[in-house]
């Protein structure tokens, strides 16, 4: 599945960059040029996002179907 989420990047005051992803509550990233910024984030967003997969799985019963859908 492929998706697309909003990225607000800012400049650090001590040099580099931060970044928030406001679709994901709490994921952040940071980095010394914007692209190791996007990178860090993106890294934080798939642990969250894996994190809150394995809370679903947790407890389901053998026989549930968890599958995905893709969203255009």
């Amino acid at each position: 599945m492929k998706g697309q989420l909003n990225v607000i990047i800012e400049s650090a005051p001590d040099g580099g960059y931060w970044a928030i992803c406001p679709e994901i509550p709490g994921a952040n990233g940071q980095g010394e040029t914007i692209g190791e910024t996007k990178e860090d984030l993106k890294n934080a967003i798939k642990l969250i996002l894996d994190d809150q997969l394995d809370d679903i799985k947790r407890g389901l019963p053998d026989d549930v179907i968890l599958d995905t859908i893709a969203i255009e």
